[in-house]
Parts: C-alpha cells; structure tokens; sequence
C-alpha cells in the first residue's frame, strides 16, 4: 500500500520517507497537495472580500441606509431590532447618531474587504470583519430561530481562519515581507 510507505519511520526509518510534508516526498502527493494546502484560504479570502467591499459601497450609495430615519434607514433598523438584540447598549449607543454609524459600518466593511482582497494588514482586515459580523449577529440576526439562519454568524466563522493564518500567500504583506528581507539582507552583506 503506497500509504504505509509515507508514514513517520517507515522505509528508512527516518522522517524525510513522509511524502508531501515538504513538497519532496516523492511519489503523488508532495507538489499539488502542498499547493493546495498553500492557497486553500484564497476562495474564502476572494470571497469574503468582494462581499464586503460590495456591502460597502452598497451603503456608501444608498441615500435611504444612511438617513437617521425612514424607510430602509440604518436608524429604522437599529429601532427595529433593539429589543431582540443580545446587546441593546450597543444599539443604544448607534441610535444615538445612526448616520455616522451607518458610515462606520460600510467604511469598516470597505476596509476590511479591500485589505483582505489585497492582502495588506491582512490580519487585521480579518479581524475588522469578523469584529463587523459579530456585532451583526449580536444586534441584527440575534433573534434568527434557528440561530444557524442568521448569516452574521456564518461570516463570523468564515473570518476567523483568516484572523489565524493572515495573507501569507498572493497579498501585498507577501511582497513587503519579502521586500524588507532583500533589503535586510543588503545591509549585512
């Protein structure tokens, strides 16, 4: 079974016989596993960044979201959903001027949407949206039943593995990362 001959100690009775750890395993499995471990948080990065910065810019350009009052206004919503918030001191506290909260939440959701696509402060763009979709689901989706229909949640967790592992890969905290070690290395050498 080729399985059997990946396993730590087997064959040689050294580590070097695991087979798609470092990429030279030989076999089938070191180059496309390790590049699909390697970029496996690409589809969520590309995807929770374009819903974010589209969920910017959708508030940003409507007129009605970012009214204190009205039909589709963020202060109705805020009104709305206070009593079946888990935190109303935190709708208490929007409602005080819905507006410039309206504008916190799209330019939080532009900014973390636009670092995560880019990759730059990946981490911390990371941790905007999921601090974003936190404070979603303990005020708008809070009285979801079953709790697992609020979406608020589901961003939440999708966030997280990128507060974990960052950009590491296809970002801009990549390049500058490679960039001061070039110029690191320039001064010693």
């Amino acid at each position: 079974m080729r399985h059997a001959d990946r396993t730590v100690g087997a064959g040689s009775g050294s580590v070097s016989g695991v087979g798609g750890i470092g990429g030279s395993g030989g076999g089938h499995g070191g180059g496309w596993r390790d590049s699909a471990a390697r970029y496996a948080l690409l589809p969520l990065r590309i995807f929770l960044g374009v819903t974010f910065v589209y969920a910017g810019i959708d508030k940003l350009t409507d007129s009605a979201f970012l009214a204190d009052s009205g039909t589709g206004s963020v202060g109705e919503l805020m009104r709305n959903v206070r009593d079946s918030s888990a935190v109303p001191w935190l709708i208490d506290q929007s409602l005080k001027d819905p507006s410039t909260f309206g504008y916190i939440i799209a330019f939080g959701e532009l900014a973390a949407g636009l670092g995560t696509l880019v990759g730059l402060l990946g981490r911390l763009a990371a941790f905007g949206g999921a601090l974003i979709s936190l404070s979603l689901w303990l005020t708008v989706s809070w009285q979801s039943d079953p709790y697992y229909y609020g979406n608020d949640l589901a961003y939440l967790m999708a966030w997280l593995p990128l507060v974990l592992a960052g950009t590491p890969y296809l970002s801009l905290d990549m390049a500058l990362s490679k960039r001061r070690r070039r110029q690191g290395a320039q001064l010693f050498t």
